[in-house]
């Protein structure tokens, strides 16, 4: 899969006992998304990425931007905002892991950040 493939693929909603991403898509995504990481919590896996902006207002653009696409498809990432940063986690909730909808929208986060015509750092 390729990285625009990633972004462009259509989601389908995660249910209890819904399959995680394979080790293969995972690899892909990180080969392809390096600035994403994949971390563990007591009960479940995540990615997580930090975006750096100039100030606060720049992060709160971006913050809004990807807030707008979660609640377009109904599945919502952990977001800290914070002075010149915004750290965005993805996972599904339902499975406590990574399913592939997850892989899609931090491809599409990733993208909204290319895409703002904002001053980054």
């Amino acid at each position: 899969m390729s990285d625009q493939s990633f972004s462009s693929t259509i989601c389908e909603a995660c249910t209890i006992g819904a399959p995680s991403a394979t080790p293969d898509e995972l690899e892909r995504f990180l080969a392809l998304h390096s600035d994403w990481k994949l971390q563990a919590a007591d009960d479940y896996r995540f990615l997580t990425r930090a975006y750096r902006f100039k100030n606060y207002a720049q992060a709160l653009v971006f913050t809004n931007q990807v807030s707008a696409i979660a609640e377009a498809e109904n599945h919502h990432p952990e977001i800290t905002l914070a002075y010149g940063k915004a750290t965005v986690q993805w996972w599904s909730h339902k499975i406590k892991n990574i399913h592939l909808s997850d892989l899609v929208f931090a491809a599409r986060t990733d993208d909204i950040y290319q895409t703002l015509t904002i001053p980054k750092v």
